[in-house]
């Protein structure tokens, strides 16, 4: 069964940093491009970051660029994303996706999903 799982989240002040980890089971990542997004509430998901399956092509929302990182260990299966100077604006649920594709921002171009992980920038 394809499964993918994230972890990482929690409560952090403004400023302050977290790291984002989507580990895959059941299935290996080496193929697949691998996209964040995001849902606050009240709000529609949006896309945060994704990465080629190489690692090699990033695309980041302008509302992250500069603060996000995206980055892939695929011998351990796993896609992270590090982000940094966190804004209380970037409280939300944050979710990872993967497709076989080349995956991009949008949500329609992935296939799998992951549970979500909370995120809350807050003093």
């Amino acid at each position: 069964q394809l499964q993918l799982v994230e972890s990482g989240g929690g409560l952090v002040q403004p400023g302050g940093s977290l790291r984002l980890s989507c580990a895959a089971s059941g299935f290996t990542l080496d193929y697949y491009a691998i996209g964040w997004f995001r849902q606050a509430p009240g709000k529609e998901r949006e896309g945060v970051s994704c990465s080629s399956s190489s690692g090699g092509s990033t695309n980041y929302a302008d509302s992250v660029k500069g603060r996000f990182t995206i980055f892939r260990d695929n011998a351990k299966n796993t896609v992270y994303l590090q982000m940094n100077s966190l804004k209380p604006e970037d409280t939300a649920v944050y979710y990872c996706a993967a497709t076989l594709d080349r995956g991009g921002l949008r949500e329609d171009e992935y296939d799998y999903w992951g549970q979500g992980t909370q995120v809350t920038v807050s003093s």
